[in-house]
């Protein structure tokens, strides 16, 4: 990556770094990103996928590590970071993902963040402190592991001990707007193989769950791969809260979310940085 180009700044060129090796989450999330960005002409989405031996799907401790290695081992990615100018960095795996880190201290100071970390700063965002009135966000995600890996990470990413997350996703974070973590039992190549009908079951269980915890008025899609699910989600907040009660329920995107974040934080650096 060239840091000594001279700041754009009528533009804002973010690489979307996919970890795992599905082209076709790749350009699902490449999608989602471009329905955000096409509000702003100034931001730009390159994309990239990491090669195999990195899994197709990211479900475990094992396939993040598998994916870490297989990115920075990887020389075409290597060549591309120094021969082309991004803006940012976009490391789209929901996850508590080690690349995040390495490539914020490789890179810097250009911004990196991941779909997880912008995802709990929006539902912060989205849930307002109510005087008597306790409002929650909370993530719906795929296997049973992420369960305790996103609470967990939830917690870290708050300043606080991982241990005060328990395994089943539950987490008691003093800051109590956090509801949990809620596991539809699928993993991320799920959401593009099987029918409509199983994804509907499984997301409509793990979403009842999540919204029967308390007064929920921000839901994140804790996968990638889960794009496009927004409507699906909504329908099943408006069968449980009611249309009026929906209305206050906001669904959000990771990609979505990471693009706006970056989009943010690299504006504010052109303002608020050393001229």
């Amino acid at each position: 990556m060239s840091l000594s180009d001279p700041p754009r700044i009528n533009s804002i060129r973010i690489l979307l770094l996919n970890p795992n090796s599905s082209i076709a989450m790749t350009k699902s999330m490449e999608a989602a990103a471009n329905s955000i960005a096409t509000l702003s002409p100034s931001v730009s989405i390159s994309t990239y996928t990491a090669p195999e031996p990195s899994p197709a799907s990211i479900d475990n401790a094992e396939g993040i590590q598998a994916s870490v290695e297989a990115v920075i081992n990887d020389p075409n990615f290597n060549s591309r970071l120094q021969s082309e100018a991004y803006d940012a960095v976009l490391v789209a795996c929901f996850s508590v993902h080690p690349l995040v880190k390495h490539l914020a201290n490789t890179l810097k100071p250009v911004p990196v963040t991941g779909i997880f970390e912008a995802s709990i700063l929006t539902g912060l965002s989205l849930v307002p402190l109510v005087e008597g009135e306790q409002l929650k966000w909370g993530i719906v995600t795929t296997g049973a592991f992420w369960e305790a890996h996103l609470a967990n990470g939830v917690a870290s990413f708050l300043g606080q001990t991982p241990s005060s997350a328990s395994a089943t996703g539950s987490s008691s974070l003093s800051d109590g707007r956090f509801a949990g973590v809620f596991s539809t039992g699928l993993n991320a190549g799920d959401f593009h193989t099987i029918s409509q009908e199983q994804i509907s079951v499984r997301l409509r269980e793990a979403t009842k769950r999540l919204l029967s915890s308390g007064n929920v008025t921000c839901v994140v899609m804790g996968c990638g791969g889960m794009g496009g699910l927004q409507d699906m989600i909504r329908t099943i907040v408006v069968q449980e809260y009611g249309q009026d009660r929906a209305r206050d329920v906001s669904i959000v995107d990771g990609v979505q979310a990471g693009v706006l974040q970056l989009q943010q934080t690299v504006l504010s650096r052109r303002v608020f940085g050393v001229k």
